[in-house]
């Protein structure tokens, strides 16, 4: 390795572009390699995915080790690239090319972890709550480290990162908005701030927390689809069923659902944009309050009854679409509704709403686009990788979780950081994120894209800590035998021998 002319007991890192002088028994500034008595070693244990195994660690199989034979790789064992090391700079085979057979079919898995300078991250929280404004900032200490996008069913959305934060504010926006997504991604609890909204705690697969309060559930569906689902279990027990809902309040004798049902009219009036019968828009501003309005009273959508057709002690049951929020009201002499304590025969109803809610989660997707070093850490041409991957002769995974591939130009994946093992995620503080990524194909596909076939090794060989020429200076001390958090296999006998034999572009 290189080393600094002004101080021998240092050597130099060249897995980013940061290029680090490291001191003995010191790490590099990203913490993932280190120099150990002089030699640079990755810090981390490489990861190896296997069924209904314990996670533990254990040593290279070099020829002095006590090994009694448990780690030698089974069918059902499989390099990921968390640990793996990089292929900075890009012109580097990737740190891992290894061979395995599946019923015959000679298979070439390519193990390397990304330095990913365009990447971000999304998150969806599951609540009815107003959180923020479309496009508003969300900031982490302070900090523009993303923005609000467009709300989904029964959840809020965040865009959290990319280039733009990553490397086109300030310094301090560019380190806080990665450390931000390296949390996030390892699945850590992280505080951020929405401008003119809410304080929230986000973690992946747990329930997020908005402004103190910990979410339980999610809506089972907009008011109208409330109404829908539901409008045949509350006739007879009830005049009229009124689902409060931010985006489309829906009532059941004005809806079609209940008119199939010849649910007889009631008279009642909304305050808001009628849609299609029983079907309102704007009903209040979003807020914390009944089904994702900014009201605490229900009644403040109603306009006053029609008294041509509306009558005294009819019943009103007002419920929110998670079912936390509901009352029942009777109309007196003037029409006028007032509460009343819950029948006994709507509580099973009302019941059935919460029951059908699922539990609030926060959901962390990672999105990376696969560019230079990838690709060339596969073939020295890049571009047949790319078509590859779209025609579905080469399988991508992170992590040996299973990635959805953005159709258009480039590789961009996405993946759920729960279905990874974990603290796959790292960084450098160029900055970036750094992330594993696992390229899986036919050996005949890979010869066919020109990949380097030089470099291809047995997984016996990999895992003895034989290294090949490409990353023989860096030591590994260990690995990580982690199960496969119920992925689909990456390396499915199915999808090998349905895929194409010829790759058409090559």
């Amino acid at each position: 390795m290189p080393e600094n002319p002004s101080s021998v007991t240092k050597i130099r890192c060249d897995a980013c572009p940061v290029m680090c002088y490291i001191a003995e028994n010191k790490s590099g500034a990203c913490d993932r390699y280190a120099n150990e008595n002089g030699e640079l070693i990755r810090v981390d244990p490489l990861t190896i995915i296997e069924y209904d195994e314990e996670v533990h660690l254990v040593p290279f199989l070099t020829d002095e080790t006590d090994w009694d034979g448990s780690i030698l790789p089974k069918p059902d064992s499989f390099i990921t690239a968390v640990g793996a090391g990089t292929t900075y700079p890009d012109y580097k085979p990737a740190p891992f090319i290894v061979s395995s057979k599946v019923d015959d079919i000679d298979i070439v898995t390519v193990v390397t972890e990304g330095i990913y300078s365009y990447c971000g991250v999304k998150v969806k929280i599951d609540t009815d709550r107003h959180i923020g404004s479309e496009t508003s900032l969300v900031r982490a200490n302070g900090e523009p480290v993303g923005h609000v996008t467009t709300g989904e069913y029964g959840s809020q959305m965040l865009s959290i990162g990319g280039v733009n934060h990553l490397t086109g504010g300030s310094k301090k926006e560019g380190r806080i908005t990665c450390s931000t997504m390296l949390n996030l991604c390892n699945s850590e609890a992280v505080e951020l701030s929405i401008d003119d909204g809410s304080d929230i705690t986000v973690q992946a697969g747990k329930p997020p927390i908005i402004d103190g309060y910990v979410e339980k559930r999610m809506r089972v569906g907009c008011g109208s689809a409330t109404i829908g689902m539901f409008a045949a279990q509350w006739k007879g027990l009830v005049d009229e069923v009124v689902i409060v809902d931010d985006h489309i309040t829906g009532v059941v004798s004005e809806h079609q659902a209940g008119k199939v049902i010849d649910w007889p009219d009631t008279g009642i009036r909304i305050n808001g944009r009628k849609s299609t019968p029983g079907r309102y828009f704007q009903v209040a501003e979003p807020g914390n309050g009944w089904g994702g309005t900014d009201i605490q009273n229900p009644l403040e959508i109603l306009d006053d009854f029609n008294p041509k057709i509306a009558s005294p002690g009819q019943s009103l049951l007002m419920i929110s679409t998670t079912g936390d929020q509901f009352a029942y009201f009777e109309l007196d002499e003037s029409l006028v509704p007032i509460q009343k304590k819950i029948p006994e025969n709507l509580k099973k109803p009302i019941s059935i709403i919460t029951e059908n809610c699922e539990p609030a989660l926060c959901t962390v997707l990672f999105i990376g686009g696969a560019g230079g070093s990838l690709r060339a850490g596969v073939t020295e041409n890049p571009v047949l990788l790319t078509r590859s991957v779209k025609n579905m002769l080469t399988r991508v995974t992170c992590g040996g979780a299973p990635t959805y591939i953005w159709p258009g130009g480039g590789i961009t994946l996405m993946v759920d950081v729960t279905r990874m093992p974990k603290n796959s995620f790292g960084y450098v503080p160029t900055p970036a994120l750094v992330a594993p990524i696992e390229f899986t194909m036919r050996a005949e596909d890979y010869k066919a894209l020109g990949g380097h076939m030089d470099y291809i090794q047995p997984t016996e060989e990999a895992l003895k800590g034989i290294l090949g020429p490409q990353n023989d200076h860096i030591l590994r001390s260990d690995i990580r035998k982690t199960p496969n958090l119920n992925n689909p296999w990456p390396r499915d006998n199915k999808y090998f021998s349905q895929t194409k034999k010829e790759n058409p572009d090559a």
